[in-house]
């Protein structure tokens, strides 16, 4: 007769500590470290990669921004000279004794433009000595010069971008003054809490414009605005049959 088996305590430990138990339970670790080491690896190269690709696209914008900022201030010289020169040619015209003045004075503003402007910003204090010097090369042909009244007030103790505001003030002039030369302009610039706030106005006395470029200055100072003050710059421009007028604040550097 057999006797019935009754496995013994130890029995059921010795199987649990026999290797074909162990096997099973050791078997999944090798693919999931590789499954682990293939993400990490493929995170580290994706990571990687985005952040080459932003770098190049970053330089790309930054390159594009420059060229354009460049093609921006060549544009605006020789607007801006020939305006000047039509000024200076009235006041030859009429034989007047301040041809000589305007003519040093043009030179200082082309010297401002040639040497102190290739600067990424530049002192307020001399952008607004700048403007003024270019209002009383004007003031000079004008047989009234009351009409202009200019008002400047507030720390100029900051940098700003270099001919930013005279496309404004260069605009007031060419569509405020009529034939007889009466004016009736009004400028004013004021610094207060980190921010320029710049507000021109002038009468206008040109119903119809026949230059096909005579927007150039306007488009181009909204372009650069763009290009250099995104988000940190606000432009509102009133235009009326008999007036017209802006007001621009800029967010300033120190």
């Amino acid at each position: 007769m057999f006797k019935d088996y009754i496995p013994e305590k130890n029995d059921f430990e010795n199987r649990l500590r026999s290797p074909k138990m162990d096997s099973p339970r050791f078997g999944f670790r090798p693919p999931i470290m590789i499954i682990l080491f293939f993400v990490l690896s493929t995170s580290i190269k994706l990571v990687s990669e985005w952040y080459k690709a932003e770098k190049e696209r970053a330089l790309v914008a930054s390159q594009k921004v420059t060229s354009e900022l460049s093609f921006l201030k060549a544009q605006l010289n020789p607007h801006f000279l020939f305006n000047t020169l039509n000024s200076i040619y009235s006041l030859a015209n009429k034989k007047s004794e301040d041809t000589t003045v305007a003519i040093v004075t043009l030179s200082e503003l082309m010297r401002y433009m040639i040497y102190e402007t290739n600067q990424e910003y530049i002192s307020l204090t001399k952008e607004v000595e700048y403007i003024k010097n270019y209002i009383s090369l004007h003031l000079l042909r004008l047989k009234d010069s009351s009409g202009v009244r200019v008002n400047v007030h507030g720390d100029l103790n900051y940098k700003i971008e270099p001919l930013l505001l005279i496309s404004f003030i260069e605009n007031a002039f060419k569509y405020g003054t009529n034939y007889k030369g009466d004016t009736n302009i009004r400028i004013k610039i004021n610094v207060e809490n980190d921010e320029l706030n710049l507000y021109v106005f002038n009468a206008c006395h040109i119903t119809k414009v026949s230059d096909k470029n005579s927007g150039i200055g306007l488009e181009n100072i909204k372009n650069r605005l763009n290009l250099l003050y995104p988000k940190q710059h606000l432009l509102e421009i009133k235009s009326e049959k008999k007036s017209f007028e802006i007001n621009l604040t800029i967010k300033l550097k120190k």
